[in-house]
């Protein structure tokens, strides 16, 4: 996978991880943004899944 790629699935997790208006509807949307990245970026969804969802719940705190 060439570095271009894995900026753009980084960078489309981030916008994907702030959506929402609670922190359990961030977490929501940052677990499927989270898990279609880790796909695209290592073949592991679940990790993706997991970091994404964390990164959602806490995005409005940062």
């Amino acid at each position: 996978m060439t570095l271009t790629l894995r900026i753009a699935a980084v960078g489309a997790f981030a916008a994907l991880a702030a959506c929402g208006n609670t922190d359990l509807e961030r977490a929501g949307t940052g677990a499927v943004g989270g898990a279609v990245a880790g796909e695209v970026v290592s073949g592991d969804p679940i990790t993706g899944a997991a970091l994404g969802a964390a990164a959602g719940a806490v995005s409005d705190d940062i």
